[in-house]
């Protein structure tokens, strides 16, 4: 990808397996800085992780039952990051979506376009994961005024994002055929009202995240207004070639 397609309107997308938490935090820095450099074009990593809970940095210790030592009792890494929202889980059965786009040219504020308008993106992602939802017959639909994707009072896809200069970081995680037990030991997304599902509670069988990764990023492409492009060229860039994967 040259300096040159960048202004091409294509979302190049790449599946990446499963990948650990920081190789793909990683991953995404990378990508996001030569993004902002011109040296390629929006993005799109699909990919499942190890088990892992994250905290944003608006999180509240108080969501985690017991600590965080207390997650890595249970098997899983422990991570504070830099993405809005509180405490969540990635792991297993759980489809992971880290668009890497450039904001104000797909949604620029009125008046100011230089500037991207990041709830506009957040309702683009949560269109996305219900259109990808109602593709399976379940009836999947923002809760306001939280974000995600919701089955009732049920959360099926979280989503926490930060903006870097303009670029998008972090994504959404939609719960194909997760553990639910994961979640029992944190408040997820810090909202103690609720609960959590997956596709498979929800009586679709037989779907894995890989499988589900290709209608996911089309839903996605749409939602942002681009083409989708499977870049067989994506992992290398983002140092995520399938034969290097850490577990």
């Amino acid at each position: 990808m040259s300096a040159a397609e960048v202004g091409d309107p294509t979302l190049r997308c790449a599946w990446l397996g499963t990948v650990a938490y920081t190789r793909a935090w990683e991953a995404q820095r990378r990508l996001a800085a030569a993004r902002r450099a011109g040296i390629v074009g929006d993005c799109l990593l699909l990919l499942e992780h190890p088990p892992v809970y994250t905290m944003g940095r608006n999180g509240d210790p108080a969501h985690i039952h017991g600590g965080p030592d207390r997650l890595r009792a249970l098997g899983a890494e422990y991570h504070e990051v830099d993405r809005g929202g509180s405490v969540t889980f990635h792991g297993p059965g759980q489809l992971v979506a880290y668009p890497i786009v450039d904001l104000a040219a797909i949604f620029p504020i009125a008046g100011h376009p230089r500037l991207g308008d990041v709830i506009r993106y957040l309702r683009a992602l949560e269109a996305a994961v219900c259109a990808t939802c109602r593709e399976l017959e379940v009836s999947a639909a923002p809760r306001p005024p939280y974000t995600g994707a919701w089955v009732g009072r049920d959360k099926l896809a979280a989503i926490g994002v930060k903006l870097a200069r303009q670029i998008t970081l972090h994504g959404l995680a939609l719960n194909v055929c997760t553990d639910l037990r994961w979640f029992d030991a944190v408040v997820p997304c810090g909202i103690s009202d609720a609960g959590v599902t997956s596709l498979a509670q929800q009586g679709v069988a037989g779907m894995t995240p890989e499988r589900l990764a290709p209608r996911l990023a089309a839903h996605l492409a749409a939602a942002l207004g681009r083409r989708l492009d499977a870049a067989v060229d994506l992992a290398a860039l983002a140092g995520l070639e399938q034969a290097d994967q850490a577990a």
